[in-house]
């Protein structure tokens, strides 16, 4: 069996599922929440989860901190947000695979994250399959400490890939995604100019460092036309039109009017302009 760690804030809509799913894998669940005022609490207690308790800073800290005071129970460690899920397929592999003795050599395993938006599955657009470490043997991996885009690093030993894939499929609506991406650009600038200074912390491994080549790589074109770009190319190129009325709507929020907006910030701080 495995430890499943999940960070959450006001996540009474999704909790439910994503304990359900997990549970048939593990038998040390562990929650580590930022103060939640809605009933998080309460459900997670009822289906038998360890509840901790710790202030938001970033989900790197979050991660870190209970990597950091938390034991857990198991070898290895499972990561999952709250509004995620396991497919069944999923579970069964998972079940077989720490069903016997892991290789000594073997620190981590990739899984294939299945994003979906207004309940469809963002199957184009170069957003499937993103690949991502999720499970870590216990002491051999530490999260990124970035504001953004952090991920679950290796400090010793390799990874490998299992087969099958988690669901990312958030409930909230479009007004909710708005709000949270508008916040997220604020922690995007924050970044941006954290990389461009170098004080950026990374152990630049394996899918987190093809992900940062690539964001530098879209960095380096010119303001405001990027966001132009990936919307071509996610949309267009990658064959994102394929994702429905869904797809043409995801594509445009997440590739161009995100991306734009970052830049509309990035443009405010580098002009000082005042509101």
């Amino acid at each position: 069996m495995i430890s499943v760690l999940i960070i959450t804030y006001n996540e009474s809509l999704h909790i439910e599922r994503c304990l359900e799913s997990v549970k048939c894998i593990s038998d040390d669940i562990v929650i580590v929440d930022s103060y939640s005022t809605d009933n998080t609490e309460g459900l997670a207690i009822k289906n038998g989860v360890r509840f901790y308790k710790n202030s938001w800073v970033n989900h790197s800290n979050q991660i870190n901190w209970a990597i950091d005071n938390i034991d857990f129970k198991n070898d290895f460690i499972f990561r999952i947000d709250a509004d995620e899920y396991l497919t069944p397929e999923l579970v069964a592999e998972i079940k077989e695979v720490f069903s016997n003795q892991v290789d000594k050599k073997i620190n981590g395993f990739n899984i294939k994250r299945r994003t979906y938006f207004l309940g469809r599955w963002m199957k184009h657009g170069g957003y499937y399959p993103t690949v991502l470490l999720r499970i870590w043997r216990k002491g051999k991996a530490r999260c990124e400490d970035r504001e953004m885009d952090e991920h679950m690093v290796l400090t010793d030993g390799d990874s490998t890939f299992l087969k099958f894939d988690f669901i990312d499929h958030n409930l909230m609506g479009i007004n909710s995604w708005i709000d949270k991406h508008n916040r997220y650009s604020e922690k995007e600038v924050i970044e941006y100019y954290k990389s461009l200074s170098g004080r950026v912390e990374s152990y630049e491994l394996g899918e987190a460092k093809k992900n940062r080549l690539l964001k530098n790589k879209y960095y380096k074109l010119p303001l405001f036309l990027r966001s132009f770009l990936m919307f071509i190319y996610r949309y267009l190129l990658r064959l994102g039109f394929l994702d429905g009325k869904e797809g043409l709507m995801f594509y445009v929020l997440q590739t161009f009017w995100y991306r734009f907006l970052v830049d509309s910030k990035i443009y405010e701080k580098e002009n000082d302009v005042n509101v």
